[in-house]
Order: C-alpha cells, then sequence, then structure tokens
C-alpha cells in the first residue's frame, strides 16, 4: 500500500509579503556596506515594571560610580534597562576621546541612545567637514549637540548658513568656533541679527563673511547687544555708511561689551587729550582700540613718550589720533628710528615734532630709514628743516615714487617742496607737471563731528575722486582694511 504524502500548498504571493520582501533585500544591500560607526549591538531588552527599573537604575549606578561618573544629575532621565547598555555608551564616547572629566562636566550626555542619536548626529557633522579626530573637541565643547535631531534641528541651521553665503568649506570652521549655532533657530535671534545689519547698510553679500570672521554675531539679540552699539558709534560722528563698511571687516567689535568696555575706553581717550572730533578716525584707523585695557595702556606709553621720545601729553594724544595703533606697539621698537633721526644730526625737539607729525615713522625699519635719508641728502640735495616740515617723506616708497617723480622734476627744471610733488596720486602729479592748474600743498583729510566731510582743497579733486561720498573718503582714507 502506497503511502500518499500530503504537500502543504503553496503560500500565495500578497502585495504585502511583496513589499515585506523587497525591504528586505535593500536592507541586506545597505548592510553589505561599511558603516561609518560601529552600530551598538546591546538591545533594551525587555520592557520592565516600575520595580524593575527601579533595581536597574541602582546597578547602573553602581557601575557608573566603580568607573569614575557621577550619576547624580541621571535620576531625572531615562536610563537603559541593562548595565551592557550604559557601558557600550561609555566605551563608545571614550573611543570618540572624551575622558571621564568630559562626562562628568555633562553626565546628561549618557541619556543619549548611541543609535538614535549619538552616532547620527556624530556622522552628520563628518560629513559636513568636522575630521573625525576633532569631533571629541567639539563635543566637549557643546555636548547639547547630541540631544539633537539631524533632520528637525541641524539641518535647517546648515541650510541658513549656506543661505548667507557661507561657504560651504567653511561651515565646519563656523560651527567649530560657535558650536551653539546648532541650538539655534533659523527663524529667531539668527535671523533678526542679520535683517538688522542689512538695515543699518551692511551688504547682503557680505554677511557670508561677517559670519565666517565672527558667527557669534548670529548669537546676539538686536535689542539689547547689537543696536545698542551700533548706535553708540554713530553717536560718535562715524557716518553710518561708513560703520556699515568697518563692520563688514571688522565684525568683532559687535562683541565688545558696551557698558564695562567700549564706554570706559571712549572717556579714558578724551581724558588724556584725544578730541571728541577726532574719535571717529580714531575708531576706524584702529577698532581694536575700543576692547584694549585701554588706561593702562596709554599710561604706559604716554610715559614712554614723554621720557625717550620728548613727547609732552599734548603731542602724544595728536601722535594717538593720527596713529592710533601706538598704544600697542613695542617700545623698543619705537625707539629705534627716533635714535636714527637723532644719529643725523637732527635736534631732540625736532625729532619730537616729527614723530607728533608723522607718527607712522616709528612703524618704519631702519635700513629704509637709511636709503631714503641717503638719496634725500646726497641727490636730492635739499636742508634738514624740510624733513622736519614734512616728514611723511619717510613713508613713501623711494623706488616707485620719489626717484622717478624727483627725475621728471629735474627735467621740468621745477623746484617745489617735498609735500607738493609727493602727497598726491600719479594722475595728479602729470596733471600739475603739465602746468593745467596750481594748487597750494595740502594737509590730510579732517573730520567734524556732526557735519560734513571736509578736505582741504576738495574742489581740485578729479572726477574719480568726487563721485565718492564723503563717508566712503573718510573710510578710504583713514582706514587700511
Amino acid at each position: 500500500m502506497n503511502i500518499l504524502t500530503r504537500r502543504k500548498p503553496p503560500i500565495p504571493i500578497t502585495p504585502f509579503l511583496l513589499l515585506r520582501h523587497r525591504a528586505s533585500a535593500s536592507a541586506s544591500a545597505s548592510a553589505s556596506k561599511l558603516p561609518e560607526y560601529e552600530m551598538p549591538t546591546v538591545t533594551w531588552g525587555a520592557i520592565q515594571g516600575r520595580k524593575d527599573r527601579l533595581v536597574s537604575r541602582v546597578i547602573i549606578s553602581d557601575y557608573l560610580k566603580s568607573v569614575g561618573v557621577l550619576p547624580d544629575e541621571l535620576s531625572s532621565i531615562e536610563l537603559p534597562s541593562t548595565v551592557d547598555v550604559m557601558r557600550e555608551r561609555l566605551q563608545f564616547l571614550q573611543k570618540l576621546g572624551l575622558s571621564i572629566d568630559d562626562i562628568n562636566a555633562y553626565p546628561l550626555i549618557l541619556g543619549c541612545s548611541l543609535r538614535k542619536n549619538v552616532i547620527p548626529v556624530l556622522s552628520y557633522l563628518e560629513k559636513l567637514g568636522l575630521p573625525r579626530p576633532r569631533l571629541a573637541d567639539f563635543v566637549r565643547s557643546y555636548p547639547q549637540v547630541l540631544h539633537a535631531s539631524v533632520v528637525v534641528e541641524l539641518v535647517p541651521v546648515v541650510r541658513f548658513l549656506r543661505g548667507l553665503d557661507v561657504d560651504r568649506h567653511d561651515v565646519p570652521y563656523v560651527l567649530s568656533r560657535y558650536p551653539e549655532l546648532l541650538g539655534f533657530k533659523p527663524e529667531g535671534t539668527m535671523s533678526t541679527s542679520v535683517a538688522y545689519l542689512v538695515s543699518i547698510g551692511v551688504s547682503p553679500r557680505d554677511v557670508g563673511p561677517m559670519v565666517t570672521q565672527f558667527p557669534y554675531l548670529l548669537g546676539m539679540r538686536v535689542g539689547t547687544t547689537i543696536k545698542p552699539m551700533v548706535e553708540f558709534l554713530l553717536g560718535l560722528g562715524i557716518p553710518a555708511k561708513v560703520l556699515a563698511r568697518m563692520l563688514e571687516k571688522r565684525t568683532y567689535v559687535l562683541g565688545y561689551n558696551l557698558e564695562e568696555t567700549v564706554r570706559p575706553n571712549v572717556d579714558v581717550l578724551l581724558s588724556f587729550g584725544v578730541r571728541r572730533e577726532a574719535l571717529p578716525a580714531v575708531v576706524l584707523q584702529f577698532p581694536q582700540i575700543l576692547g584694549l585695557p585701554l588706561k593702562a595702556k596709554l599710561s604706559t606709553q604716554q610715559f614712554f613718550f614723554g621720557l625717550k621720545l620728548k613727547v609732552d601729553p599734548e603731542g602724544f594724544a595728536r601722535a594717538v589720533e593720527r596713529l592710533p595703533q601706538i598704544v600697542s606697539l613695542n617700545q623698543n621698537l619705537m625707539l629705534k628710528p627716533v635714535e636714527f633721526f637723532r644719529a643725523r644730526g637732527i635736534p631732540e625737539g625736532d625729532v619730537a615734532r616729527m614723530v607728533v607729525k608723522c607718527p607712522q615713522l616709528l612703524l618704519l625699519r631702519v635700513e629704509l630709514l637709511k636709503n631714503s635719508f641717503y638719496f634725500f641728502k646726497s641727490e636730492m640735495k635739499r636742508g634738514i628743516e624740510e624733513l622736519v616740515e614734512f616728514p611723511e617723506y619717510f613713508t613713501y616708497s623711494l623706488e616707485s615714487r620719489v626717484k622717478p617723480r624727483c627725475k621728471l622734476l629735474a627735467e621740468k627744471g621745477i623746484r617745489c617742496g617735498l609735500g607738493w610733488f609727493l602727497n598726491c596720486s600719479d594722475r595728479r602729479f602729470e596733471e600739475r607737471l603739465r602746468g593745467d592748474y596750481i594748487e597750494g600743498e595740502m594737509t590730510g583729510p579732517s573730520f567734524l563731528m556732526g557735519g560734513k566731510l571736509e578736505l582741504p582743497g576738495g574742489e581740485l579733486f578729479s572726477e574719480e575722486e568726487e563721485e565718492e561720498s564723503d563717508g566712503e573718503v573718510l573710510y578710504r582714507r583713514t582706514v587700511s582694511l
């Protein structure tokens, strides 16, 4: 008798099974690729009751204490169900580069799931361009980032930065300098700060470079930080357009504390004899002066100027107005040009006058002074008194300006003062040689607080210069950015 075996009927292929099969195949294909980080292998385990959870928390707390972690702050957050999961989290963070001390500084980091929080965030940061060896420093400075959602919180911030024209390669640099940016909402403080800066004249295309230079501006509140600073600087007499140009290049000024540093420093400048009408030019030339420990520096330099350079306090104030950087210059370096002039027979009093009139002399190397002085005496055959009256001669390039123009003057048989043929552009010098007009020697620009910029001889400027606004001329002539 044949024993008939009954076969199981085939399982019909339904749409649900077909989708499940495709999902399984897709998962297998993705699993074949090497992951950027090794995913945790330990699961959370079975659902625990209240008593089991309390027991697990005690066991995990004992484990953390045994390795040096203080678990006190973890009482308010959910912890994994087993010690194995916590051990894996701790080992992952240590492998990343964090120490036990780093974890104790922010123990809530142990509440972040490796699979749901830590690994996605680190992978995204590395994708942005942060090198893996520097991820530990990033997390150490802003551990809250591991609580963030990549899609909901991190991606919008990066898109906002790119929308401001922050270069893609600069995004890691910006985030490294100010990691807290990843905790802001683009539609909040960041958007408001940018909108205000644009409203005062900052060019939208320059916002990106400003953020790259000083990303902290995106976290500053307009009403309490940015606007009071801007209004104070405008109150000094700086034209709005010029202030906008300065902020584009020296954005860090917004980071100075207005009440504790900036306002007291302005008062210090006035107390040392700097004229109020000269404050705009001082700030534009050397914006860092607003953030220095200014009283101590000015006191030290004023004493040095009086003792070694024989410059009285009033002369020192005029020198600061013309070159505010002298508050931070090395005294030994400043003394070398002075000693050079004295060694050439120029009296101390005249050298002091030269320094007050052109403090840029203190920045020049002695080798350059020697060459210019030798040409002045041997080729130009002029008297020392002309150098005392126009010490700016030493600030002009000997090869590209002084020698060629002296040669042309000699060919034309023109005898004039140093300032007449040196203190002008090439185009203006050619016009002077042709004799199109006659003008006296001009001094530098001056700025009157509350009024427009007045340039001596301004009516003689070329059409190209006339197209510039008063503020632009002030900025161009007083600031080298």
